[in-house]
């Protein structure tokens, strides 16, 4: 950060909160750098060729399919769908599952709202935290504003894992903690309020995507094997 580095990628688990709340004190004081992570797979952008992190790029392709993910398995499953039915990705941001990560869903969201490759969307949850309940807020705010504009608002696919875990037990990420605040339910209820098509299992996330990119006639119909 001092050396103004502008993107940081950190794929370690296990950073202490401690250590944590010191970087976030000085990634607030400066705008010259983003840090992405920590507990992250990274970030890959497909039509450049470009990977940062350790996601298995094999099964990337370029396309137009921005992912965002609090679960690093999550993302290559929703990567994996996405490749099956010809769409690809333009940009995939793990941000990580820690309680305090150097980006937020929210912050990896409006990226890909913001970036011109980028068709349709996937935002991946999961149990713990409140990125989920301020990822759906922003985006109802930001399609307000864009439909205002006469702008067309992207197709937004998601999906919150956790829904049938013990409350109060730690699930896998540090941040992931079953009978907080916001139950995944509630999760899914605040992205279904915000247009976002919801996802119940990782396998539907490919023919989801390619279905609301079609009815918006973003991308050519064609018939799925």
């Amino acid at each position: 950060i001092e050396a103004e580095i502008p993107l940081i990628v950190s794929v370690a688990e296990h950073v202490p909160l401690h250590d944590m709340f010191r970087v976030q004190a000085v990634l607030r004081t400066q705008s010259a750098s983003r840090l992405v992570g920590p507990n992250c797979p990274g970030i890959i952008a497909p039509p450049a060729n470009c990977r940062i992190g350790i996601m298995p790029h094999l099964q990337y392709r370029a396309g137009c399919v921005g992912i965002v993910s609090k679960s690093g398995t999550l993302s290559y499953e929703a990567v994996g769908a996405t490749t099956r039915v010809g769409l690809g990705q333009s940009l995939c941001i793990g941000v990580g599952g820690d309680m305090l990560p150097g980006t937020s869903l929210k912050e990896g969201l409006e990226a890909l709202l913001r970036d011109d490759g980028t068709k349709g969307i996937v935002v991946l949850g999961e149990i713990g935290g409140e990125a989920e309940m301020e990822a759906a807020a922003f985006l109802q705010r930001w399609d307000t504003e864009v439909v205002a504009k006469g702008g067309r608002k992207k197709p937004v696919v998601g999906m919150v894992t956790g829904r049938t875990a013990p409350r109060g037990r730690v699930m896998g990420h540090a941040g992931a903690v079953a009978g907080g605040s916001a139950t995944a339910e509630d999760k899914i209820k605040a992205l279904e309020a915000a247009g976002v098509t919801v996802a119940v299992h990782p396998g539907e996330i490919g023919t989801l995507m390619r279905g609301v990119l079609e009815k918006e006639g973003l991308v050519p119909k064609v018939q799925l094997t």
